[in-house]
């Protein structure tokens, strides 16, 4: 896939662009200056992920649609060439829905939480809808043996066919809201919104932390004494 940022994005063709586009591209990777130089500098991000949003950008044609895969860092990184793309992207296309998805969807694979970014080339974004896909009551994470299952989107697509805010009473956060272009601009394109609740973590002494961590280590030293007691009664030695 990563051949596809071997080429100057703006030598493609109208007959080279798709009416639907559906990607998971690679994220977590960096490029250098030789594929960064087929994009304009104001886009020039060295992460794999954001270069291939911009390349969707200058393949969509007109009125076609997009879902693309993206990782946590796209939505609230600021710095220089991300908020280009982000500009881009909104000013120019219409970014209709973000669907944030929790946390080890991918697992284990990698850990890098994702979203799904709906657009579409009809013209500027007028508003975005973000939706907070919760963890399904009866798992704590995803992994191979138990990966997500369309079955888990059915509240999504509910709500899909009949949009509105969505507050969680327990946290004050939104699961579901929409935001204006305008509000988006405002946040200089972070656009971290109706994500996952921070869990507060109990914050000991250090006394305490020290007390905690030797517990935890004589109980780790325990069960690693008997499990090379039971190696030795079945080898029938015994090890110094």
């Amino acid at each position: 896939m990563l051949i596809l940022l071997e080429r100057n994005v703006r030598e493609y063709k109208d007959n080279e662009k798709f009416e639907v586009i559906l990607m998971n591209p690679p994220y977590g990777g960096a490029e250098g200056e030789q594929i960064k130089n087929n994009f304009p500098a104001d886009l020039r991000s060295s992460e794999t992920a954001d270069l291939f949003i911009s390349l969707i950008m200058y393949r969509l044609k007109e009125n076609g649609r997009a879902a693309v895969i993206i990782p946590d860092g796209f939505l609230f990184g600021l710095d220089n060439a991300k908020v280009a793309i982000k500009k881009k992207l909104f000013s120019e296309f219409n970014v209709h829905t973000i669907i944030r998805l929790p946390a080890s969807v991918f697992a284990p694979y990698t850990s890098i939480t994702t979203n799904i970014i709906f657009f579409d080339n009809t013209g500027t974004t007028k508003e975005t809808y973000f939706y907070r896909l919760d963890m399904p009551e009866e798992y704590k994470h995803f992994s191979k043996t138990k990966p997500m299952k369309l079955e888990h989107f059915a509240d999504c697509i509910k709500w899909w066919n009949d949009r509105c805010d969505i507050q969680d009473e327990d946290t004050d956060t939104y699961k579901a809201k929409v935001y204006t272009l305008e509000e988006i601009v405002n946040r200089n394109y972070d656009i971290d919104l109706c994500g996952y609740p921070t869990v507060e973590e109990e914050v000991l002494s250090p006394e305490e932390t020290i007390l905690e961590y030797k517990e935890k280590r004589a109980t780790l030293n325990a069960k690693i004494d008997k499990k090379l007691q039971e190696i030795e009664n079945i080898l029938g030695v015994k090890l110094c």
